[in-house]
């Protein structure tokens, strides 16, 4: 929200923008001015032309979408198909992120929820229904991740050079050691069935889950099909570009260890036509915004003609952390006090008093724990407070819990 209302509005008010702003557009499809994908002769010299839904024809030099993949997330299937079933059953499924304290409270509260899915939705997902169950008589969770252990969810705990991820991991395996998540292994989704009494998934090996909801959180693939009438030259297994494939493919890389890369390994044979951010990685789930920002900049200096800024791209991460600057470490407390209801100088209060109980605590989660005991603190709270990162559908300003103390300055600290 911050994002939003300190830096994106006063941006869309400038002169040279909002004459040119349409909101509420929604563009359905690109090519160039009259010709289709086929013709070559004279292509880069024709103007792109950019359809809306409404049936409004924009004409640009150039396109960069940002569109990101929110809107298009994995299907719940194994196979990275439909589940057989799971279209009948739609309306019993979220996607990643619903607001269990909120507007999406009610259907889930005294009720039996599976979270499908092992990356950072799930796991802030299972916290807030965690948080739910204590104040909603009856509340139940199933966390079903398909691998054979939900170790990659749990990451390295107290060992994780980001201790906000740390604290995430220990959190999840709480909530799993107590029994207050039950937690399924194994559990590949091969058909979906409505019942009379809620949901039920199938596994491929035949076991059975059943419940009220489930979440699927199972992470998001890009969709390219507005972009049918360019010539894109995608991987066949990401669908990034071939020339990014390689630097952020997640069997190889973490989010730290992908190269800066800007103009030259996100561009495809329609000259001038661009993807970025969460966009550009494909089905690659590491992607940070402060990578974005990078791509970005190189594009927009391609693009008006500097071809030495383009090309000088750079970016310092740290292998398993994420990248802050001090504006966002100024920005993040007051978004994430906003975000949980808090005054503002409560998660650099909890920031700071965790930094001083790591030394001594078992863990990364026990240290945050104890901060929080310490302030009145829900320890739910202060652990997803602690976990928030640079992630799809997060703040772009939130940083994890360790960017706000004040030794990371303007660089990027594990």
């Amino acid at each position: 929200a911050q994002l939003v209302e300190e830096y994106l509005q006063p941006l869309a008010k400038l002169p040279a923008i909002a004459a040119h702003l349409r909101l509420g557009a929604r563009v359905v499809a690109m090519s160039r001015v009259g010709v289709d994908r086929v013709r070559t002769a004279g292509r880069t010299d024709l103007p792109f032309v950019v359809r809306l839904a409404d049936g409004t024809d924009i004409t640009a030099g150039a396109v960069i979408d940002a569109s990101g993949t929110w809107r298009t997330p994995n299907p719940l299937g194994v196979n990275g198909l439909l589940a057989h079933g799971e279209d009948q059953a739609a309306d019993l499924i979220d996607h990643a992120l619903p607001d269990m304290l909120g507007a999406d409270r009610d259907p889930h509260a005294g009720r039996h929820t599976i979270v499908v899915g092992a990356g950072h939705s799930a796991a802030n997902t299972l916290l807030d229904l965690a948080r739910l169950a204590r104040t909603a008589p009856g509340t139940r969770i199933t966390w079903a991740v398909r691998g054979g252990s939900a170790q990659r969810a749990f990451g390295g705990e107290d060992a994780d050079q980001l201790p906000a991820r740390g604290a995430l991991g220990s959190g999840l395996r709480t909530l799993v050691d107590t029994g207050a998540v039950t937690l399924v292994q194994g559990f590949g989704v091969h058909t979906v069935r409505r019942t009379a009494g809620g949901i039920t998934l199938v596994a491929a090996d035949g076991r059975i889950l059943t419940g009220d909801r489930v979440v699927s959180a199972t992470g998001f693939r890009p969709d390219h099909s507005i972009a049918g009438e360019l010539r894109l030259d995608l991987d066949p297994i990401l669908g990034c570009t071939r020339t990014l494939a390689d630097l952020i493919d997640p069997n190889e890389h973490s989010c730290g260890t992908v190269r800066p890369h800007g103009h030259k390994e996100l561009a495809h044979p329609e000259a001038n036509y661009y993807a970025v951010g969460m966009k550009s990685y494909g089905r690659a789930p590491t992607f940070l915004m402060a990578t974005g920002y990078e791509q970005v900049r190189s594009i927009a200096a391609a693009l008006a003609g500097d071809v030495a800024a383009a090309d000088d791209v750079r970016l310092d991460l740290p292998e398993t952390g994420v990248c802050s600057s001090s504006l966002v470490a100024d920005n993040a407390a007051r978004e994430i006090a906003a975000r949980f209801g808090l005054a503002q100088d409560v998660p650099r209060k909890l920031a700071a008093a965790t930094m001083a109980l790591l030394p001594t605590a078992a863990s990364t989660g026990d240290a945050v724990r104890a901060a929080a005991q310490q302030m009145g603190l829900d320890s739910e709270i202060a652990l997803q407070i602690a976990a928030l990162t640079d992630q799809p559908g997060a703040p772009a300003s939130v940083a994890g819990l360790i960017s706000l103390t004040p030794a990371t300055g303007g660089s990027c600290r594990a």
